[in-house]
C-alpha cells in the first residue's frame, strides 16, 4: 500500500492508525514517533471529537468556560478570608494577591512549555499528552475542551499550594495561593476568548494573533497566554517575521 489516509490527506511517510470517526484517546498512542507530526496538523472546526466509548468518561472530558469562574472564584475569596483569619493585615492583600498572579504567569509558562509541549513517542505518554494538551492543538476550536476540568485543576492546586507553603509564611500562603488561582481563572477565560471571541481593540487583536501564531505557525515559541513576559525572559518570543505573517 503506497500510503495511508491522514485526516483525509494521503501521507506516505508514516503508517497512521487513527480513525477520526471512532473514539480517539486509545488510538493516538499507536502513532509512536509519528504522534508529534499528527497532533500539530490541526483540524479547524467547532465539532468536538469523541474521546471515549463510555458516555461517563466522555462527559468528564468536557467543561464549559463559565464553569471555571463559577467553581474557583469562591475559592479565591475563601483563601483571602483564611489569610485574614490567620492574622494577615487587610492592606497586605494588595501585595499578596498580585504576587500570586505574577507567580501564576510563570507557572502558566512553565507548564505550557515543559509539560504540555513535551515530546512523546511511547503509547502511554502519547495518550497522556493528548489528554493534557495534544487534543487542543489537534482540535483548537473545540470549545468543550479548551479550559481545564475542575478535577484536574484541583490536583494541580494541591501541589502548587504545598510548594507555595514552603516559600511563604503561614499567614501569607493562603492569600498568595488565592492570587495565583485568580491568575489561573484569568488565564483560562482569556484562552477561551482568544479562540472563540472577537477582538475589541488593538490589544486583544495582538493577544489573539500572538497565540494563534503559536498554534499555526511556530509551536515551539510563544508559550505565554496572558503575558509574553516569560517568553521574553527565556528567549521564546516568536520571530517577528512569523508574527507579521499571521496577520
Amino acid at each position: 500500500m503506497a500510503g495511508h489516509l491522514l485526516d483525509g490527506k494521503l501521507d506516505t511517510s508514516h503508517v497512521y492508525t487513527v480513525d477520526l470517526s471512532k473514539p480517539l484517546v486509545f488510538q493516538v498512542g499507536h502513532l509512536g514517533d509519528g504522534y508529534q507530526k499528527w497532533v500539530h496538523q490541526s483540524i479547524v472546526c467547532k465539532e468536538s471529537p469523541r474521546f471515549f466509548q463510555s458516555d461517563f468518561m466522555e462527559s468528564l472530558t468536557k467543561t464549559l468556560w463559565w464553569v471555571i469562574p463559577l467553581v474557583w472564584m469562591p475559592v479565591v475569596f475563601w483563601s483571602q478570608v483564611v489569610a485574614l483569619q490567620r492574622g494577615l493585615p487587610l492592606e497586605k492583600l494588595f501585595t499578596t494577591v498580585p504576587t500570586g498572579i505574577f507567580i501564576w504567569t510563570f507557572i502558566e509558562y512553565f507548564l505550557h512549555r515543559f509539560l504540555f509541549h513535551v515530546k512523546t513517542s511511547s503509547y502511554w505518554w502519547n495518550t497522556v499528552h493528548y489528554l493534557l494538551h495534544g487534543c487542543h492543538h489537534k482540535h483548537p476550536m473545540d470549545g468543550y475542551r479548551l479550559v481545564f476540568p475542575p478535577a484536574l485543576t484541583a490536583v494541580f492546586s494541591i501541589i502548587i499550594y504545598a510548594v507555595l507553603s514552603l516559600f511563604f509564611s503561614w499567614r501569607w500562603s493562603p492569600s498568595v495561593f488565592g492570587g495565583g488561582l485568580l491568575g489561573y481563572i484569568i488565564y483560562d477565560v482569556s484562552h477561551y476568548f482568544i479562540h472563540h471571541g472577537s477582538p475589541i481593540d488593538k490589544l486583544t487583536r495582538r493577544i489573539k494573533r500572538y497565540h494563534l501564531n503559536h498554534h499555526f505557525k511556530v509551536q515551539s515559541y510563544g508559550f505565554g497566554i496572558t503575558s509574553p513576559i516569560w517568553d521574553w525572559v527565556f528567549g521564546t518570543l516568536p520571530p517577528p517575521l512569523k508574527l507579521q505573517s499571521s496577520k
